[in-house]
């Protein structure tokens, strides 16, 4: 989806197909006919903007065959879909049934993930629709925090392999005329926790395609203030290359019994949901969801919230709800100033099958339908922002 914004550039709008991940090639074309091309089609839209997640797998057999990739791109056009930006954070084996610590391995200290994200770097170029010449990748924060943190070497690593990474970047442009930007994504219990955390690495690497991927629920999580972390990033010179939108599980009195037995429904074996809480002396956390509901880890007399995509539209029944109201915050930021900041947003609920029982979608349809309300709230925001949607 297309938005003109009030300045004359285009925004675009799109939905991250890590909800329904696949590892093979096949599994991603399966993806575009079983799921994106019919929410497309719920939306009443021509055209719809889809966030592609390839795995290490399927973005290997595009990048080995050419031919593949051509097919690729022309099954998106012969569906009604576009590309304009890749999620780079997972690796492989995201739709495991035990995910967790997984998904912060290889980092950038590690060789594969700089290979991995060349790879997508080049991919995306090849599949950016011919009217469009920007591309985005989001990927992993450096790190998780261990055991980066007690590795010396390891900040300089991870700083070569970016300063390496924009060099391959400023080649390709010069070579397809498409400029591809990567944004490190702020995630807590991560090396790189907060949009503060990523001023100074970023700013190390000092280069303008290598910015920061804003994610609303993570923003939320880690109680961040959206204002204060753009004004934060502007002043730095960061790059917004990308924002997420998507809103964590909020409880305001998690000292209440009914309050914790509602919150235990959302503690799940896949992903990991870390739990954050902000106290006088700073913010507290957990790296999961049931280590705080077991009590002690956490003080339970400020609100709690933890890193559980909820779905946009519909937060979830009293004593909890969402963060959406961060999320209208930041993308008032975002986009709804004189320039926008960023103009590429991607709504990612990849948690709809990690929700408790009575809340998922138990057919391909529900499914369909959830996304494209998803899609729908966005689009109103965005409307109510003065930006106009596109055909």
């Amino acid at each position: 989806m297309r938005f003109r914004h009030p300045d004359g550039s285009v925004v675009h709008l799109s939905y991250c197909t890590n909800v329904h991940p696949a590892e093979t090639l096949d599994g991603v074309r399966a993806q575009l006919r079983d799921h994106c091309e019919p929410v497309r089609r719920r939306l009443g839209r021509d055209r719809l903007g889809i966030g592609l997640w390839l795995a290490r797998d399927a973005a290997r057999a595009l990048t080995n065959d050419p031919a593949e990739l051509r097919a690729l791109r022309a099954e998106l056009d012969s569906r009604g879909l576009e590309v304009v930006t890749l999620n780079g954070f997972p690796y492989e084996g995201f739709g495991a049934d035990k995910v967790k610590y997984r998904v912060y391995r290889p980092d950038w200290t590690e060789p594969d993930r700089l290979a991995h994200t060349t790879d997508l770097a080049r991919l995306l170029a090849a599949l950016l629709p011919d009217d469009v010449t920007e591309g985005t990748i989001s990927t992993l924060p450096l790190a998780w925090r261990t055991p980066y943190a007690t590795d010396p070497g390891a900040p300089r690593t991870a700083r070569t392999a970016l300063t390496t990474l924009a060099q391959r970047l400023d080649a390709l442009a010069e070579l397809t005329g498409k400029s591809i930007r990567v944004g490190l994504e702020p995630e807590p219990g991560c090396t790189v926790e907060t949009t503060a955390d990523a001023i100074a690495p970023l700013t190390d690497v000092g280069h303008e395609r290598i910015g920061i991927c804003v994610d609303t629920c993570h923003l939320a999580t880690s109680f961040e203030d959206p204002g204060t972390a753009l004004d934060a990033l502007t002043a730095a010179g960061i790059p917004v290359v990308k924002s997420q939108l998507s809103a964590a599980l909020h409880a305001e009195h998690p000292h209440l019994p009914e309050v914790r037995t509602a919150l235990a429904a959302f503690a799940e074996p896949r992903f990991l949901h870390q739990t954050r809480t902000r106290t006088a002396a700073g913010l507290r956390g957990t790296d999961d969801l049931d280590e705080a509901i077991a009590g002690g880890a956490l003080p339970d007399s400020t609100p709690w919230r933890a890193h559980f995509h909820v779905p946009l539209h519909a937060p979830p029944a009293p004593p909890l709800t969402s963060t959406l109201p961060v999320l209208r915050t930041a993308l008032t930021r975002l986009v709804g100033g004189a320039a926008p900041l960023t103009r590429h947003l991607e709504v990612e609920t990849y948690t709809w099958q990690a929700l408790p029982a009575e809340l998922r979608p138990r057919t391909r349809t529900q499914l369909a339908d959830g996304i494209a309300a998803e899609l729908t709230l966005a689009r109103d925001l965005l409307v109510d922002l003065g930006l106009k949607e596109l055909p």
